[in-house]
């Protein structure tokens, strides 16, 4: 005996009697609770009173598992016993909601990506995803597209049916979507066809075995999260539908707000205004580079003022703030021959050594680092330390032999 969930999806009170009993695990002679499947969780609700925790078909019967604090001995529920039982009315209709939010989410993806494929579908307390099988790349243009066209089908108030034809009819159909890769909801004679309608045509068709709302006004408003690469080939879209797709919106609203605010416009020019605003943002890197680099020319005509002669060649020594490392050891490279046979350039615990050769850079460097700590190396002509335990003055100090 299969659940009548999907046949019957408003129905989530009804009495039935007890066919068996395995401890925690009834089978009913009928039952309107769903069994977990194609991606839709098990329905929540109470037998006489007991909660159950979960609802799986096995060979054919649904077996319902009850709470695991039941006491099977004092709670009366035995075979050929009459029940009363009680499916969670809320969490029945955000799972009827949210898979019928699915089929309009994919019937908008048939409209606008190519080679459409259905890849997986899952439904959770939180979101609900669709994997969508396609070349098409899905950027966030797309995404806001999805949501506009799904919420048009949702405002249209379209009915959505569902009906059984023999198998080969359904797979002949060009127009219903199937996970071929699974043979999820074709694997018997019949296969149950979900339709919403449209104005040219369903506006999706799809083999599904899922309980569904028989209007599309009863899923209210659908908020794309987000969207993620789950495989090769597919693409994975999120959404809400409820209270958690009515939060998301509200949280960006206020967000979108909050920025026009600071941005001293309004929303609908925010794109505009951060365009301004990267703009600017550039300009003043570019101007802030340009007087970093005239600090440290600076730096560097003060410091040729003040080269020393150590063991018989010119050493450039001194602090040059500004600069990264790399920056720091190609200056020291562009110095070294240039009127200075060292240069040793020193930014907090940072050190950049170039030279003609002679003493060898890397030698300078270990020599800074025996000393104080770090480490460092590089080649005959230009090395580089870091992880100093001194200050710049201490290091320069050090190096100038005094």
């Amino acid at each position: 005996m299969s659940s009548r969930a999907a046949r019957d999806p408003y129905t989530t009170r009804f009495e039935a009697t007890v066919e068996s009993r395995e401890g925690r695990e009834i089978v009913l002679d009928r039952s309107y609770f769903y069994a977990e499947g194609g991606g839709q969780p098990a329905d929540r609700g109470t037998i006489a009173g007991i909660p159950v925790d979960d609802v799986q078909e096995r060979d054919g019967r649904v077996v319902h598992v009850l709470a695991g604090d039941v006491d099977a001995d004092a709670d009366g529920i035995e075979a050929g016993a009459t029940v009363e039982c009680a499916v969670d009315g809320a969490f029945r209709t955000y799972c009827m909601r949210a898979h019928t939010a699915s089929h309009a989410l994919y019937g908008a993806g048939r409209r606008l990506l190519d080679d459409l494929g259905y890849g997986g579908f899952g439904i959770t307390e939180e979101k609900v995803r669709v994997d969508f099988s396609t070349p098409t790349a899905i950027d966030d243009a797309t995404l806001v597209e999805l949501e506009r066209l799904v919420n048009e089908v949702v405002w249209d108030s379209r009915s959505v049916t569902w009906e059984e034809y023999p198998r080969e009819e359904a797979l002949s159909r060009d127009e219903v979507a199937f996970n071929t890769k699974t043979e999820e909801g074709i694997e018997g004679d019949a296969v149950r066809v979900v339709t919403i309608d449209g104005a040219d045509g369903p506006w999706d068709a799809a083999a599904c075995g899922g309980t569904h709302v028989s209007n599309t006004r009863e899923i209210g408003p659908v908020t794309v999260l987000g969207r993620s690469n789950p495989g090769e080939g597919l693409t994975r879209v999120e959404f809400a539908v409820g209270s958690v797709g009515i939060e998301r919106r509200v949280a960006e609203k206020r967000a979108a707000l909050d920025a026009a605010r600071a941005a001293e416009t309004n929303v609908g020019d925010l794109p505009n205004a951060v365009a301004r605003l990267r703009e600017e943002r550039e300009d003043l890197r570019s101007e802030l580079a340009a007087l970093r680099k005239r600090l440290v020319d600076a730096r560097i005509a003060e410091l040729r003022e003040e080269t020393i002669e150590r063991d018989g060649r010119t050493w450039l020594v001194g602090e040059v703030e500004g600069l990264d490392a790399n920056g720091l050891a190609d200056r020291a490279q562009a110095l070294a021959g240039d009127g200075a046979d060292v240069v040793a350039l020193v930014d907090g615990s940072s050190l950049a050594v170039a030279t003609t050769g002679d003493p060898a850079a890397g030698a300078v460097v270990d020599g800074v680092t025996d000393e104080f700590g770090g480490g460092g190396g590089g080649s005959p002509t230009v090395a580089q330390g870091g992880g100093l335990n001194a200050d710049g003055e201490e290091v320069v100090s050090f190096l100038r032999g005094e």
